[in-house]
């Protein structure tokens, strides 16, 4: 299972013509193993001003699994993942990219992204990114 992170879905949805947009293009088109966590969900959905945009992609976000937070289970791995990056000098930027790479880390998925923090995340925890 690939989870697609926020600013790729972006990217996707509003047509950007970036590799991250070209790529996650061809990925849907060959029906791989697409999936977004609760908080992804939340985070493209509360940025569209339009509501016939944000009906559309709403839409088209449904159509896919959405992972979710298990409870504290997953605050306090969100947790010890950034605690294990302080350890190695890495400061992540977000406490939302905490979650969501816990929320991967759980399901066992890789992680779609054009992030940095997700870069660190994974070489101090055990993430898998998909690279394109």
């Amino acid at each position: 299972m690939i989870v697609v992170d926020t600013t790729v879905w972006i990217d996707f949805l509003e047509e950007r013509a970036t590799p991250f947009d070209l790529r996650l293009k061809r990925l849907v088109e060959e029906g791989a193993p697409l999936a977004l966590t609760d908080i992804i969900y939340c985070e493209i959905l509360q940025g569209i001003r339009e509501d016939k945009t944000y009906r559309r992609a709403r839409a088209i976000l449904r159509s896919y699994p959405i992972l979710r937070v298990r409870g504290l289970k997953t605050f306090d791995r969100a947790a010890a993942v950034y605690r294990d990056c302080r350890k190695k000098g890495l400061t992540i930027r977000s406490t939302v990219d905490c979650l969501i790479a816990a929320t991967c880390l759980e399901a066992d998925a890789e992680l779609y992204h054009n992030d940095r923090d997700f870069d660190a995340i994974a070489r101090v925890s055990g993430l898998k990114l998909y690279h394109a």
